[in-house]
């Protein structure tokens, strides 16, 4: 064994335990998560959230005195919840719901989620110096690069001091299953790639893709929070009474127009983005393959993709196609996102099955 090839199974070696110590400091920070969210539901927002459901809030008179009489003056009615389509809802506290010691848990949380962030980099730095490439040539570099990329927009929507950290919760669960099925089914020891894949076009096109991913999982999330509270408020603008734990979780969420208006942003502003990957993959595979397209398919499954995310962006700049029917669009595009990673990787062989799992 060369001192080279020992260098990089010891980089290799490395690169495992540092993920796996992510994925350790990751555990904890989910179970601080929860315990924000434990220690939100015994605030005001529990407690007073019933009041809500009434339609009005009906104020006494005022009596005003003037020179010559008296008059009554009616006071104006409040307005708790209007009409579907036209309410006006504040926004949530967040997952701590105004409580000082849930407030507490989730700054550990957001804390330990930037260590563990800061390992897994790590992690993949490692990787890499020993593969000496870039950290995605298959499935398992590939998904311990998403998880981490995932990670970094959500601390950069908290740095840019955006009322995010109700993600925290969903974010860390899923990167925990994301890194669990890479370090057990979709693990591959360090290899060097395909001639194909020796190109700088490997850094420009998989790199976005990646960022893409990251983006539209955010999106995704934020589209599956608005559904929920979207029904809630529509309960309470009817005079229902929704649960008591569907009450203490949704009512610390930003208001449904809000989540609605961050994930169109958030898929609208990354959408360009992924017609440049899908743009770059094309004259990428001209330089491997020499042809542009061949309905190979990843690229069947990346076109689908863009397109419906087309048709969402589009629904949902359409007059009658906001809100609910719009967002279902937008997590059948993501769900098309996924299944062109890992369905069509597992399942479906092509020209893009070099790289194995």
């Amino acid at each position: 064994m060369t001192l080279a090839t020992a260098t990089n199974e010891h980089l290799a070696n490395v690169s495992n335990t540092l993920i796996y110590s992510a994925m350790a400091v990751y555990t904890l920070a989910f179970f601080a998560y929860i315990a924000e969210w434990i220690f939100g539901s015994r605030s005001k927002v529990s407690r007073t959230a019933a009041a809500l459901t009434a339609e009005k809030a009906q104020a006494p008179a005022v009596t005003v005195k003037s020179a010559g009489g008296t008059t009554v003056l009616e006071r104006p009615t409040v307005v708790t919840r209007s009409a579907t389509g036209a309410r006006d809802v504040p926004d949530g506290p967040g997952a701590h719901g105004g409580d000082a010691q849930g407030d507490l848990y989730g700054r550990i949380a957001v804390s330990l989620t930037v260590v563990a962030w800061a390992v897994a980099t790590a992690g993949v730095v490692a990787r890499a110096l020993s593969v000496q490439r870039a950290p995605w040539g298959n499935m398992y570099e590939f998904s311990i690069t998403f998880s981490t990329v995932a990670v970094t927009v959500y601390l950069a929507f908290l740095l840019a001091k955006k009322n995010i950290r109700w993600l925290g919760l969903p974010l860390v669960a899923t990167v925990l299953l994301d890194l669990g099925l890479a370090v057990t089914v979709l693990y591959t020891a360090s290899d060097q790639l395909v001639p194909a894949l020796h190109s700088y076009w490997l850094y420009i096109h998989v790199s976005t893709a990646i960022l893409c991913g990251a983006i539209f999982y955010v999106g995704a999330v934020g589209t599956l929070m608005y559904l929920f509270k979207d029904s809630y408020e529509n309960k309470l603008a009817t005079g229902g009474r929704p649960g008591r734990f569907a009450t203490s979780v949704l009512e610390r969420l930003p208001s449904a127009a809000s989540l609605d208006k961050f994930s169109y942003r958030v898929n609208a502003a990354v959408f360009p983005l992924w017609t440049f990957t899908i743009i770059a993959g094309a004259i990428w595979a001209g330089d491997a393959w020499g042809r542009y397209w061949g309905w190979d398919p990843k690229e069947t499954w990346a076109f689908i993709t863009w397109v419906a995310y087309a048709c969402y962006l589009h629904a949902r700049a359409t007059a009658g196609w906001k809100g609910r029917k719009a967002a279902y669009i937008a997590l059948i595009a993501f769900a098309c996102f996924l299944f062109n990673y890992y369905g069509v990787n597992i399942f479906v062989s092509g020209k893009h099955s070099y790289a194995g799992v």
